[in-house]
This record gives C-alpha cells, sequence and structure tokens, in this order.
C-alpha cells in the first residue's frame, strides 16, 4: 500500500503556470469562482454564499491536506503566480490501489488557452513520478463538454458511464468516469 506524507508541498511549474498551495490569500478568488453559477454548473455542491464560506473552505482544505487527504492546487500565472486563476487537485485517494481522482477549476476568463491541459499533465506526471500512482481518475458530468474535450486531450480515456448516480438539489445526474494509466512506469509497486 502506498504511503502519503504532504508535509512539504509540491510547487509544480510549467511553461506558462505555477502550481502553488492555496492559502488564505486565495479566499477573493475561491469565493469568485464557488459562487459563480456558470463555473459552478456540473460541480454538483452549493455556491458559496459569502467570504467566509471560502475561507473555511480553504481552512478545511488545509486540514485535509494535513491529514494526507488532498493535494490543492492554486493556478497562477507565471508572471502573476500569486493571482489564482483556477485549482486542481489530487484527492480521493484509494492507496491500496495506487489511485487517486483529480479534480480542477478554472475562471472562464482564462478558459479556451490551454491552461487547465498544461495543470493536468503536470499534475498527472507528479502524480505518477512523485508519488507512484498507478492510474487516475476524473469524474464529470456528462454536459460538461469542456471538460470531457481537456480530458481527452490530456490522455484519459471514457471508462464508464453512470446513470443517475449523483444527487444534488433535488435531481439525480450521471457521471462520466474517465481513467489514465501510469505511462511513466510500466511496473507494479512493490509492497
Amino acid at each position: 500500500m502506498m504511503m502519503l506524507d504532504f508535509k512539504s508541498f509540491p510547487q509544480l511549474q510549467t511553461q506558462r503556470l505555477t502550481l502553488r498551495q492555496v492559502n488564505l490569500e486565495d479566499t477573493p478568488e475561491v469565493f469568485r469562482l464557488r459562487s459563480d453559477p456558470e463555473t459552478m454548473k456540473y460541480i454538483g455542491r452549493p455556491l458559496q454564499q459569502s467570504l467566509e464560506d471560502a475561507g473555511k473552505f480553504i481552512k478545511e482544505l488545509l486540514r485535509m491536506q494535513e491529514n494526507n487527504e488532498i493535494l490543492f492546487w492554486a493556478i497562477g500565472l507565471m508572471e502573476s503566480p500569486a493571482t489564482m486563476i483556477g485549482n486542481i487537485c489530487l484527492w480521493r485517494f484509494q492507496k491500496e490501489h495506487y489511485r487517486a481522482e483529480v479534480g480542477y477549476m478554472l475562471n472562464p476568463l482564462f478558459g479556451g488557452k490551454g491552461y487547465m491541459k498544461e495543470a493536468i499533465n503536470a499534475v498527472v506526471k507528479y502524480g505518477f513520478k512523485g508519488l507512484k500512482l498507478h492510474s487516475l481518475e476524473a469524474m464529470i458530468n456528462p454536459f460538461n463538454v469542456a471538460s470531457a474535450r481537456v480530458l481527452d486531450g490530456t490522455g484519459f480515456k471514457l471508462e464508464g458511464h453512470l446513470k443517475e448516480n449523483y444527487f444534488y438539489d433535488g435531481k439525480f445526474s450521471d457521471t462520466l468516469i474517465y481513467s489514465l494509466i501510469n505511462k511513466f512506469d510500466e511496473k507494479a509497486p512493490s509492497k
């Protein structure tokens, strides 16, 4: 079984992006993303109602990180890394299976520029090379065409379609499951 230790947060960089640990200074941007009905349309969680909600959310993320349950990166442009334009995370670790889920969100003002593909590729590389994961999954709403396009463009393959498996806001919705196998190391992890 894999062991996780997130005490030393892994900052990642790409050609255009910096992926850094989220912090309370990101509260306004987290609130902007998580209070926007358009951005949250396919997330299936309540909209944040205040900056206080966003601060509590960040504190919970940091608590989960201390417990090795999540790695949650704020995405910033290389020229202004302190300004968060989106986020990406690894979570729902299945240690016995060397598997985790990737989740992400991007401010719509920065969509269509390839930033999320760049961020996903960096996190995939870290997950496979740094954490020695064997596979990653992403779960999305079938109507989220932009997210499906991003996953297709980063090598994820559609593996399943769960019918009406998620209940939120008085209705059931479907989930598409995408998966990616570690392409960096074909060997199974040692016990």
